[in-house]
């Protein structure tokens, strides 16, 4: 599975896409790095306009972690305004990270 390779639309993700990019965070219920995950998308999904966060139990959706080649919790996806993943992390990512990477998507 590569970069560009899987696209999602808001069905699959039981969200809307964001305007201009979209932060998917493969998480499960015992990972204590997924809820730092969790509120460091949360601030930049805030502080970014057009950019929204969406979390996906990863035991509970077993065919997108399947489907993204997702294999470690937490995976972030960060997909452009259409829904193609432009970049992906495994762990706990820093602000700036997450910012630079949206750079490649909008």
């Amino acid at each position: 599975m590569t970069v560009g390779e899987v696209t999602f639309d808001a069905e699959q993700l039981g969200e809307e896409l964001g305007e201009r990019a979209t932060l998917v965070q493969f998480s499960s219920a015992f990972c204590a790095p997924c809820r730092a995950t969790r509120r460091v998308l949360a601030e930049v999904a805030a502080m970014v306009p057009g950019i929204s966060h969406v979390e996906i139990d990863a035991e509970a959706r077993l065919d997108l972690v399947r489907r993204s080649g997702v294999v470690k919790t937490p995976t972030v996806l960060v997909l452009d305004a259409g829904g193609r993943e432009v970049r992906r992390a495994a762990g706990q990512p820093r602000t700036a990270d997450v910012i630079a990477a949206l750079g490649e998507a909008v």
